[in-house]
């Protein structure tokens, strides 16, 4: 099924599909075809990924909307999987407890300032299960920034040491490790989900 070697991990994700959206959020520029989120999409049958037509503008509204968009579109419960700039969309669209969004996975955020979007991110806890991806040496945040941001969210934090900015650049091509975490958070929003009755 996929060139990505992780079999675990993708049989619990593709068995979850029956449930929930996997829905990529590329960062600014989108992702380029060897990124972690291109190899999933390509790989494997149950990733989505949003949609818009200003991937070179700096406005993090073009990818809120686009998150709105995709969420008015599906009918299940829809997991958001950021990268950067996307990773602080998603931020944002969690933070307004959409009926229809369960959780995310926020690797390497930018820092905000970066993109104009200091006002727009949310400072409190998100109200949906999230897991903060973060790097040492980050090109985009500081490291005390992103621990920051998880503890603002209430995230769990998963620190990979010197990782870049967790794109191709750094290494980060098929990402399989990826999908472990993935599916860890998807574990825990069934788990919660279970808990509620």
């Amino acid at each position: 099924m996929t060139n990505i070697a992780n079999p675990e991990a993708l049989d619990a994700l593709s068995a979850l599909s029956e449930r929930y959206v996997f829905a990529l959020v590329p960062g600014f520029k989108n992702s380029g075809p060897e990124h972690w989120q291109s190899h999933w999409q390509n790989s494997t049958p149950f990733f989505t990924r949003i949609t818009h037509s200003h991937w070179t503008h700096r406005d993090i509204h073009f990818w809120i909307d686009a998150i709105r968009r995709l969420l008015a579109e599906v009918e299940k419960p829809v997991i958001l999987i950021g990268h950067s700039l996307g990773s602080l969309a998603s931020a944002c669209v969690i933070a307004e407890a959409h009926p229809r969004v369960a959780g995310g996975m926020l690797v390497a955020p930018a820092e905000p300032m970066r993109f104009e979007a200091e006002d727009q991110i949310p400072h409190a806890p998100l109200p949906r299960p999230t897991v903060l991806v973060a790097s040492h040496n980050d090109t985009l945040i500081s490291l005390s920034r992103t621990q920051g941001l998880a503890q603002n969210w209430q995230s769990d934090f998963v620190d990979l040491g010197d990782a870049g900015h967790i794109n191709s650049e750094s290494g980060f091509g098929r990402w399989p490790y990826g999908l472990t975490i993935l599916a860890d958070l998807v574990a825990r929003i069934e788990d919660g989900a279970a808990a509620q009755g």
